[in-house]
């Protein structure tokens, strides 16, 4: 059976994938953020960006690598999901 990606669309937006693997690991360099989303690392400072401007990722300068730091207490965007907690997501890829 082929998968979701093999059809062109996936259940997760780049968004819910950059945190999902910021979760998995929070001192991952842009560019193994963007590997395993399979984006490019443009697509993936964007998508930082996004998420530190919305609250839901901060930066920190740890020499001269950056470590995030995810607010998982924070709700989902979409109406239909604003209920949910950004922790109760992530906890499905744990």
């Amino acid at each position: 059976m082929a998968t979701g990606a093999a059809h062109g669309w996936t259940f997760l937006s780049n968004h819910g994938h950059v945190l999902v693997a910021l979760s998995r690991d929070p001192d991952a360099r842009v560019r193994e953020i963007a590997e395993v989303v399979g984006i490019t690392e443009r697509a993936a400072h964007a998508i930082l960006r996004d998420l530190e401007d919305a609250g839901y990722v901060t930066k920190e300068k740890v020499g001269r690598r950056n470590a995030y730091g995810l607010h998982t207490d924070l709700r989902l965007r979409h109406p239909a999901e604003a209920d949910t907690a950004v922790r109760d997501l992530l906890a499905i890829f744990k």
